[in-house]
């Protein structure tokens, strides 16, 4: 594959001081709100930057005046829990057939072709050997995203207005879903973002996490990853064939990882500890 300079544009630049012992000058940490990068000349895509935070994760329906109160609440989303993340850097919109193409060379798409439509068809293994791919050629280390993390993300992090979608409590604004899509798949980024600038949290395809599923529990959790091993793998976001029920922040979705529909795509994220070593510093 061609290489190509990474192009980085950083919108907003910021900077904050970490607290360290008093005969150490404090160490400086650096994030942009938006990176914008191109492995490959004219293919370029563009990561938001998603600041740590605590949310209560999941939702239920059997006390409206409890914590994350949902009647279309499912018996998987509960108990509702604490959750502390820290910030990531998450790609606006899902992986396009156009990165897809030019990452891995393959072409996963039969009739639903188009540069800024999001791939699918894309099993687990086959999302890891993307990642893989790019960062061969970034020099970077992308990697899905964990399910709290898609969830902080999808509900707009530390901007979030508690919206049921992803964006807002009419999901016509924010997805393509059974009601809109004529179950077809649409390119991205034609609905409105979320809180964060992040588009198609909800609907269009939905979006494999690096998680292996498992039940909830009430304990609080700081960065969760999932257990060591289960059966199936988690899928967030719903899809153009699904419901509005099925399109929520906190819907949950579980599938063996050899799963390829036409539903299942991927989103893409970055460590901030990553973008602050590899691309700010430099």
């Amino acid at each position: 594959m061609n290489r190509h300079l990474i192009l980085v544009m950083t919108v907003a630049f910021a900077t904050a001081l970490l607290s360290c012992s008093p005969d150490k000058k404090p160490r400086k940490v650096l994030h942009a709100d938006r990176i914008s990068i191109e492995p490959f000349k004219g293919v370029r895509f563009e990561m938001v930057f998603v600041k740590g935070g605590t949310f209560y994760m999941g939702s239920q329906s059997t006390d409206e005046s409890g914590l994350n109160y949902d009647r279309d609440a499912r018996e998987d989303e509960s108990p509702v829990h604490k959750v502390t993340v820290d910030g990531y850097y998450m790609a606006t919109t899902e992986v396009t057939q156009k990165l897809w193409r030019h990452v891995t060379g393959k072409d996963n798409f039969n009739h639903e072709w188009g540069n800024q439509f999001p791939a699918y068809n894309v099993s687990y293994a086959e999302a890891l050997d993307f990642i893989g791919h790019l960062n061969h050629v970034t020099g970077l280390k992308f990697r899905l995203p964990t399910e709290a993390e898609w969830e902080f993300a999808a509900r707009g992090g530390v901007n979030s207005q508690g919206f049921k979608y992803s964006g807002s409590n009419n999901i016509n604004d924010v997805a393509w879903f059974h009601e809109n899509s004529n179950d077809q798949l649409h390119p991205v980024a034609e609905k409105n973002p979320n809180e964060l600038g992040l588009y198609d949290m909800s609907g269009n395809v939905r979006e494999w996490c690096s998680d292996w599923a498992e039940f909830y529990t009430p304990e609080e959790q700081i960065n969760p990853v999932g257990p060591e091993w289960a059966y199936f793998r988690v899928l967030r976001g719903g899809s153009r064939f699904n419901s509005a029920r099925l399109c929520r922040c906190t819907f949950r979705l579980c599938r063996y990882a050899d799963n390829d529909d036409n539903l299942t795509g991927l989103r893409i994220v970055l460590d901030t500890a990553e973008v602050n070593n590899k691309i700010l510093r430099k």
